[in-house]
């Protein structure tokens, strides 16, 4: 006896998303009879699949409780969009410290028909980003996680946070949203230490952890244009552009991925950054053992300059 696959698979999906409905209601939405319907049933229990059915007014088909299987049956068009969410996760910075993406990309690509793989894969090779943001290091995913029920539930979370010049910090916060913006995860909310609002880069949350207390959110209060107006305040970051003669691996070893985004060039590697201090930069390009050329700023060349001098004097320095 032949079960057309098609038909087994789809009753599968009216189970997980339909529970309940009876045997002629399947029946009708399959295009067969109520007789084909539970032999359909019982192919799917066969294969492992724990199909339940009761009869009755209130009866019909359902799965166990409980027991749910991943929708891997996807259109073109949705394992497309899937894809595309994935690949800008990852490249814009928003997926998290576990590989979780690529886990995920991984797993939809080995149950993929060769017919939609390939194109699917040529799109993950050849796909770019025009934006050459920064990405900080993405906040760990229990972090995330905690933070943003946090905030649905209104509920206060302890946090240890450290500071960019590297004070840290352990501090109560009654988070109100959680915002994407340029490359970096930020958490903006209340913070009881200073008793007033502030804007927390995720990267920098060490530890978090949701509190008894409860808070409610001013009324119209929007995170994103609270984040936005409170870093259009702070001091403007230099964006920073050199090419560096390294093999790409090398200079990826030696520059963390918070500092900068690194693009392979046939000659070596461009650099991409946005920093606070020039200062700092010259100091990490004086570090490095490759040649390199400054695109921008030029106000760099000078930090460099400065920096020279100052090596010249100490090392023409007398002893004693």
């Amino acid at each position: 006896m032949s079960y057309p696959l098609t038909r087994v698979l789809a009753l599968l999906e009216l189970l997980q998303t339909h529970p309940g409905l009876t045997g002629a209601q399947l029946a009708d939405r399959l295009g067969t009879d109520v007789r084909t319907v539970r032999r359909y049933a019982a192919r799917l229990r066969e294969l492992g699949i724990p199909v339940e059915s009761a009869r009755g007014r209130f009866g019909g088909y359902r799965l166990a409780r409980g027991y749910r299987m991943p929708p891997l049956m996807l259109t073109n068009e949705e394992a497309l969009v899937v894809m595309l969410g994935l690949l800008a996760g990852e490249r814009l910075g928003m997926s998290t410290t576990a590989p979780a993406g690529a886990g995920a990309l991984a797993k939809i690509e080995r149950v993929l028909p060769d017919s939609l793989r390939d194109p699917l894969a040529a799109m993950r090779d050849t796909l770019s980003f025009t934006a050459h943001t920064v990405l900080a290091q993405a906040p760990q995913t229990d972090i995330l996680l905690t933070l943003a029920q946090s905030c649905r539930s209104g509920h206060t979370v302890a946090l240890r946070y450290r500071s960019w010049h590297q004070e840290h910090t352990e501090r109560d916060v009654d988070p109100y949203g959680v915002v994407f913006h340029s490359g970096c995860w930020y958490l903006v909310g209340h913070d009881h230490l200073r008793d007033d609002l502030r804007t927390f880069r995720m990267d920098r949350i060490a530890a978090t952890a949701p509190t008894t207390g409860t808070f409610t959110a001013p009324d119209d209060f929007d995170p994103v244009t609270y984040l936005t107006a409170s870093l259009a305040r702070t001091p403007a970051l230099w964006q920073v552009e050199v090419h560096i003669e390294a093999p790409a691996e090398a200079l990826a070893c030696r520059l963390p991925r918070t500092m900068a985004t690194l693009t392979a060039t046939p000659s070596g590697v461009l650099m991409r950054a946005q920093v606070e201090r020039l200062e700092s930069m010259a100091h990490l390009l004086a570090s490095l053992e490759w040649p390199f050329t400054i695109h921008t700023p030029d106000q760099l060349r000078e930090s460099l300059r400065d920096l020279a001098r100052q090596l010249t004097t100490a090392a023409e320095r007398p002893s004693g």
